[in-house]
C-alpha cells in the first residue's frame, strides 16, 4: 500500500468534494458488504478525525474505522470513559464522509441509551455517512475494552438494542454487535452472547479482548457471521498479523488507534527537538513537508476551483 495521488480525489465532483448522496450510499455500504463476502484479514485502521481518514485513504487501505477511544482522546483529551455524545459523533462522521469515499465503520459505544435511543442513533449516523455502526453490551458509562472493570448489561437488553438498530436502518447500513463479556463473564459467555446478537440481526460481531491465541482461533469457528479482531497495541489480546488472522477466519483486523499512538510519538519527537534546539525545519526529517501537508488536504483542487470561479476585476 504505497502513497499515491490521494484516494480522496475520487470524490472530486464539486466544491468540498461532495458527491451525489444516493450514489454515495450505494458505494460505501455495498463496498463493505463485498469486502466481507470476498476477503479475509482486511486491515482496518482507526481514525480520530478527517485528516487521518484522508491519510488512511491515501495509503491505499480499503476501509476506515471511526474510533470512539481515539476520538475521545484526541478531541477531548480525556480517557475512553464514555465522554463523547451522539451529536459530536455525528459531526465527526459527517466530516470524514465529506472527504473520503471508503467504507466507514463508526464506533457508537453503547448506543447512547436504551433500544429507542439506539434506533435514533442509527438513523442519525446512517444519514451522516456511516457504512456500519458498532454497538456494545457494556453497562453505561462504558470503558475501554482493554481497561479493567467492565460490566455488561443483560443479554436480552442487548438483543433489544440490536433489533432496534436493524429496524431503524433505511439505507442498508450494517450493524456490528460487540460483546465485552470476555472480561466480565468469561469466554464461553461471550460466544453465547455473540450468537444471540447474530440471531437478532447483527451483520458482524466483535468479541472484545480475547486473551489467548487459542481463544482467537475459536471465535470464527464458533460464530456464523463475519468477525472483527481488535488489535490494541499494548492491550490484552495477543498481537496477530494479518495473514494469521485471515487464516483463522477473521474478516476484519482492527488497529483502532495505531495511527493515534504513532501521531503521539511523532508529535513528542518533533516538539522535543523544537524545545531542545530552538528550531525545526524540513531538513530535520521530523515533519511532513509543507507541500505534503497541502496535498493531503487537497489544496490543489481548491486552488483550481478558486481560479474557475474567480470573477474579472471591475473596470
Amino acid at each position: 500500500m504505497s502513497g499515491s495521488t490521494a484516494n480522496t480525489s475520487s470524490m472530486d465532483t464539486g466544491i468540498g468534494g461532495g458527491i451525489c448522496r444516493d450514489d454515495m450510499v450505494q458505494d460505501h455500504i455495498e463496498t463493505l458488504r463485498k469486502l466481507l463476502a470476498e476477503k479475509r484479514g482486511v486491515l482496518l485502521p482507526g481514525t480520530a478525525n478527517a485528516l487521518s481518514a484522508r491519510i488512511i485513504a491515501d495509503l491505499g487501505f480499503e476501509a476506515i474505522y471511526l474510533t470512539g477511544a481515539g476520538l475521545t482522546n484526541m478531541y477531548l483529551g480525556v480517557p475512553d470513559l464514555a465522554f463523547m455524545d451522539l451529536s459530536q459523533l455525528v459531526d465527526h462522521t459527517m466530516a470524514i464522509r465529506g472527504v473520503v469515499s471508503l467504507p466507514l465503520i463508526v464506533d457508537a459505544d453503547t448506543g447512547f441509551g436504551n433500544a429507542l435511543n439506539v434506533g435514533h442513533m442509527v438513523t442519525r449516523l446512517e444519514r451522516a455517512g456511516a457504512s456500519a455502526i458498532q454497538i456494545e453490551d457494556q453497562v453505561a458509562p462504558k470503558r475501554c475494552g482493554h481497561f479493567d472493570g467492565q460490566e455488561v448489561i443483560p443479554a436480552t437488553e442487548m438483543v433489544n438494542k440490536v433489533e432496534a438498530a436493524v429496524d431503524a436502518r433505511r439505507d442498508g447500513v450494517l450493524i456490528m454487535a460487540r460483546t465485552d463479556a470476555r472480561a466480565a463473564e468469561g469466554f464461553e459467555a461471550a460466544i453465547d452472547r455473540a450468537r444471540c446478537y447474530i440471531e437478532a440481526g447483527a451483520d458482524i460481531t466483535f468479541v472484545e479482548a480475547p486473551k489467548t491465541v487459542e481463544e482467537l482461533r475459536k471465535i470464527p469457528q464458533l460464530l456464523n457471521a463475519p468477525q472483527l479482531l481488535n488489535m490494541v497495541v499494548g492491550g490484552k489480546t495477543p498481537i496477530t498479523d494479518r495473514t494469521m488472522a485471515a487464516d483463522m477466519g477473521f474478516k476484519l483486523v482492527l488497529y483502532a488507534n495505531v495511527a493515534l499512538q504513532g501521531a503521539i510519538k511523532g508529535m513528542q519527537t518533533a516538539l522535543m527537538a523544537l524545545r531542545d534546539h530552538g528550531a525545526v525545519d524540513e531538513a530535520s526529517g521530523l515533519t511532513a513537508t509543507f507541500a505534503e501537508r497541502q496535498r493531503l488536504v487537497d489544496k490543489p483542487r481548491f486552488d483550481a476551483l478558486s481560479s474557475r470561479y474567480a470573477t474579472a476585476p471591475r473596470q
